[in-house]
């Protein structure tokens, strides 16, 4: 049940969905296990499969916005927190389910240090390797990260919406770098989880068509706005040449290569949106792509 209106609430799980009826019901199901003051916010992205139905009939007490025709996972986790009345906003996807009750309340715990903005909360994909992976490498102790994956993690409201919010053009994949590295500038950090995990039951038909094409333009959207102009042409040469090796390392070397035009055309598209970060979080923010995991009290 949500929580009664008399009640401060705490967090806020946000969840798109589109066609995914029967995975949605797991997720909303452990959503509604989550102890202390949580909401739920289901976004129904255009769903055509009797998802709305699913909804109404299983879910009455839950806020669902409904979308009759698809906007994408990214312009719907902005109207998510929006709409949200929690200090904290917890993104999970409708195909990946909390493993307990206790992941949303020991995920807010994680909060208590100013400069966290946001936690990249330990998850799984059980239909890839079953690897777990955000977890910190100790739990006495703070350790960020670069980045976090858009089904497991938890930000806080007051940030993100100072920020604006995900950038909607990113349309599909990149958008989670793009705004780590804005509040990073912001002075906030992200910080690797130590709570129950997130099982994410990830389809292996994927549309690696869509993936190439704005992977690759997405790189170089981040680039055009975010890289300090002293580092843009190094860094885009070498985001360039890595996605081409990458295209030839897997055999898909036309795709990354439209990809990486579409990003040069979109560069010129978007340009207006440039507001390059300072170089001193250029820099951290490459020291912690490069190092993967580092102690908070070791930055500057």
């Amino acid at each position: 049940m949500s929580p009664s209106p008399s009640i401060a609430i705490k967090a806020t799980i946000v969840v798109s969905t589109k066609n995914r009826k029967d995975d949605l019901r797991n997720t909303l199901t452990s959503c509604l296990e989550q102890s202390g003051a949580v909401e739920t916010i289901v976004i129904d992205d255009g769903s055509s499969d009797g998802t709305s139905e699913m909804l109404a009939s299983e879910f009455p007490s839950l806020t669902v916005i409904r979308h009759h025709q698809s906007t994408g996972y990214i312009v719907a986790r902005n109207e998510g927190a929006q709409q949200a009345a929690g200090e904290i906003i917890v993104s999970i996807d409708d195909d990946a389910i909390f493993t307990t009750s206790n992941v949303i309340q020991q995920t807010i715990a994680e909060f208590n240090d100013p400069r966290v903005g946001a936690v990249a909360i330990p998850y799984a994909d059980i239909n890839r390797d079953g690897v777990e992976r955000q977890r910190t490498p100790d739990a006495s102790r703070i350790f960020v990260t670069d980045r976090f994956i858009g089904t497991a993690h938890a930000i806080r409201r007051d940030v993100f919406l100072r920020l604006n919010g995900y950038r909607e053009f990113f349309f599909h994949q990149g958008e989670e770098s793009d705004f780590c590295i804005r509040m990073l500038d912001a002075g906030y950090v992200v910080r690797l989880g130590n709570s129950d995990r997130i099982d994410h039951f990830e389809s292996p038909k994927r549309d690696t068509r869509r993936m190439d094409l704005y992977g690759r333009r997405n790189d170089i959207l981040f680039a055009v706005l975010n890289v300090p102009f002293v580092c843009l042409v190094p860094h885009l040469l070498g985001v360039t040449l890595k996605g081409l090796w990458f295209g030839m390392k897997i055999g898909r070397p036309v795709r990354m290569a439209r990809g990486l035009l579409f990003g040069y055309f979109s560069a010129f598209r978007y340009c207006m949106h440039r507001r390059p970060v300072s170089l001193k979080a250029y820099r951290l923010f490459r020291r912690l792509r490069k190092e993967g995991v580092v102690e908070l009290n070791r930055l500057p």
